[in-house]
């Protein structure tokens, strides 16, 4: 079993107590065995997921949480590069961030967690 790749809706939900994914986003990491895989959060994910704690001036509580939840933000590597833009050109609808996203979980052979819908399906059809 791979790490599970963690999308910003993901991060946000986690993050965000207001948020409406909230609760289903902390349930959904618990239940996942972590003693057998890692979260995974791709560094795109991860600074679209601070924007808000940006406005706030709370972005070293975030990053904060998110250590504690034991989250490794994973860089952004030539692979992974390549990887997303294939993807970018060959789904057209796919915005870059999404690529990142999708291509991180390809290359590090991990499974997808996010509310994106969309996401959701392209990664579907690219498996």
């Amino acid at each position: 079993m791979g790490a599970l790749i963690l999308d910003a809706s993901i991060l946000i939900g986690l993050l965000d107590r207001e948020d409406p994914h909230h609760t289903k986003a902390v349930d959904e990491v618990e239940a996942a065995d972590l003693a057998e895989r890692e979260l995974l959060a791709p560094a795109s994910a991860y600074s679209e997921a601070l924007v808000a704690f940006a406005r706030a001036d709370r972005i070293a509580a975030a990053r904060d949480a998110v250590s504690a939840m034991g989250i490794i933000v994973t860089p952004l590597t030539a692979t992974i590069a390549e990887h997303a833009a294939i993807l970018r050109a060959t789904e057209r609808s796919l915005r870059l961030p999404d690529a990142i996203v999708l291509a991180t979980a390809r290359v590090l052979d991990g499974e997808l967690l996010t509310y994106d819908a969309k996401l959701a399906r392209v990664g579907r059809r690219q498996r």
